[in-house]
């Protein structure tokens, strides 16, 4: 049995650094990097996904020997496409679109796997029909079905969202008590406002990025980083995060009208992959054990901080009970709260 259930996507992660370093055929996937980041806090953490024929059985035996409950992983009968690939231009931006040329710009040769990318989540953004691999209600229904007890969290990474759309609803009916949401870059579009506006009405806890809520208002923002909050928390979520990237977060909590500006915390940054999926898991887990937005937040700052220094989710794991409190500890003293 899971506390924390995290769905989401496994992928085989195809990768460029800012500084031309290029990482081929890894382990990857928001399911796992946001379940990495919830096991920093709490011991049962699961994983609802769906994987192909062709994904890795020796990753997911991985995952089971460390601890983490796959029992939600929907094995399909045919081959599915789990490759992603992203190029970043900086820490804080990247592109995960046409790989030839930015392997031609580091003169690399382009991997025969990446032939014919043509990004990670074709279909996501349509609410009428789900991909492959996208999460279904029965999905956590088949899980449920063999599961001891009822997960008490669970998160929703970047994935389709008909996936986010549905699986709050069937979540709540199943008796699960918190949901929380990562909407994704392909959902955060003006076109499916009334889509996002439904997963707001479902979930307790709202997390995109910057750069996704700047594209959802497009040129009519209603104001800075803390009036967006407060806007996505007045159609639904109690508890808003707006993830800022090297910047830190800000948290909200709408109930008591209180919101706190949190750094990052310094650390040597090798790969930013999965650091705001990291984040939402640590924020899950912490959530589960205590229902205060400033806590959850630190939580979720500490595994992304572990998250950005090494490639692959479970890089996050290496971090040892006295950094994780040092870094919690700083993160305490270094929050702000804001009016």
């Amino acid at each position: 049995m899971a506390e924390v259930l995290c769905c989401g996507g496994l992928r085989v992660d195809y990768l460029i650094t800012a500084r031309g370093e290029p990482h081929l055929g890894e382990m990857g996937g928001n399911a796992l990097y946001a379940a990495c980041g919830a096991r920093l806090w709490s011991e049962s953490v699961g994983v609802l996904a769906r994987a192909g024929a062709n994904y890795p059985a020796a990753w997911l035996a991985t995952l089971a020997a460390r601890g983490f409950d796959v029992r939600g992983v929907r094995r399909l009968p045919y081959a599915c496409d789990h490759r992603t690939f992203y190029a970043y231009l900086d820490d804080n931006t990247r592109d995960d679109t046409n790989p030839d040329a930015h392997f031609a710009r580091w003169g690399l040769p382009l991997p025969e796997a990446l032939q014919g990318y043509v990004h990670s989540t074709p279909g996501q953004d349509d609410p009428h029909h789900y991909e492959p691999l996208a999460v279904r209600p029965e999905d956590l229904e088949h899980y449920l079905a063999v599961a001891e007890l009822v997960p008490h969290v669970l998160h929703i990474a970047p994935i389709s969202i008909r996936t986010q759309q549905h699986l709050p609803k069937a979540a709540r009916a199943a008796g699960i008590a918190l949901i929380s949401v990562d909407p994704g870059e392909r959902a955060m579009r003006p076109a499916l406002r009334s889509f996002v506006e439904e997963v707001l009405a479902e979930a307790d806890a709202f997390l995109p990025s910057w750069q996704e809520v700047q594209t959802f208002f497009g040129a009519n923002p209603p104001g800075d980083v803390l009036r967006c909050a407060r806007w996505f928390a007045e159609r639904g979520p109690r508890l808003v995060v707006i993830k800022l990237g090297s910047a830190g977060a800000v948290a909200y909590d709408h109930r008591h009208k209180r919101a706190w500006q949190l750094p990052a915390v310094p650390t040597t940054v090798v790969d930013v992959t999965g650091a705001g999926d990291a984040f939402c898991g640590g924020f899950a887990a912490a959530l589960a054990r205590d229902d205060d937005v400033l806590q959850a937040a630190i939580c979720g700052a500490v595994s992304a901080s572990f998250a950005v220094e090494g490639y692959s989710p479970l890089a996050v794991l290496r971090a040892s009970a006295a950094e994780k409190q040092h870094r919690q500890r700083w993160l305490v003293e270094n929050a702000r709260a804001l009016s």
